[in-house]
């Protein structure tokens, strides 16, 4: 009992310190550079699933999902674009407020809509509503007792072929993950997650075969595009490697 009592307290101020460094974060922009254009690699989906997907993947008045949607870059561009609606979900209500300010109040984007939300909690949609869902670096800050119960939730909202599209930490050739699980152990001494140092919260760093083991039973994996090895000129790695994975949603 006192253990349980421990660990949800545990988990109420990592929760804490996230929303207070994002909150920050989104204020001053002092360790990100924060774009409000549409990230690369989103676009890249984007222009891939055009291409090879058997009906439209973005179809006009469709649905998309965005867990982390930060400043609304992502999904409002997306939405914009292609006619659709959407709901964003933030962890940071200054991400909130002015994802809601650029795309609701300014552009009148019609259906789509911001909320705060922890990732992880119950997504308020209904069954396989959504069109296009969205995690872009957002998965990652989930322990191993939640990260099977995210992926069947998302599973959940998602339409037979609708499309996810991943992007997160890839731990395969990557020394500088191998060092931050080495040099900042979680408490329970989790496997591929470490205490971020300046964040004070968990993150966790995925192989390939837990992305494909997680996502198997509800996804067809299409494709997965590693980032490239960060180094110094000295050889020294100094930035993590990302994942970006198409996924199209099984008929059950």
């Amino acid at each position: 009992s006192l253990g349980l009592v421990g660990s949800e307290m545990c988990i109420r101020d990592s929760v804490y310190m996230t929303q207070q460094f994002w909150n920050k974060e989104y204020k001053t922009a002092e360790h990100l550079m924060l774009s409000e254009e549409p990230a690369q690699d989103l676009l890249s989906f984007v222009r891939w699933a055009k291409r090879n997907a058997e009906w439209e993947p973005f179809p006009e008045g469709g649905f998309v999902l965005d867990i982390g949607c930060g400043n609304g870059r992502n999904i409002g561009n997306t939405c914009e674009e292609f006619k659709m609606g959407g709901l964003g979900i933030d962890i940071s209500e200054e991400a909130v407020r002015q994802a809601h300010e650029k795309f609701v109040t300014k552009l009148k984007l019609p259906n789509l809509t911001f909320q705060k939300g922890e990732i992880g909690d119950p997504i308020p949609l209904e069954n396989e509503s959504v069109d296009i869902a969205l995690d872009m670096m957002t998965m990652h800050f989930l322990d191993d007792s939640k990260r099977a119960a995210y992926v069947k939730e998302v599973a959940r909202v998602v339409k037979p072929f609708g499309w996810m599209f991943l992007k997160t930490f890839i731990l395969d050739q990557d020394q500088n993950a191998k060092r931050m699980i080495r040099e900042y152990p979680t408490p329970s001494k989790e496997l591929n997650s470490y205490i971020h140092p300046r964040m004070k919260v968990l993150e966790h760093v995925f192989t390939q075969d837990e992305i494909e083991e997680l996502f198997a039973p509800y996804f067809i994996v299409h494709k997965m595009i590693r980032s490239y090895k960060h180094v110094h000129k000295d050889g020294k790695p100094h930035k993590r490697r990302t994942i970006s994975v198409y996924l199209e949603r099984k008929r059950d």
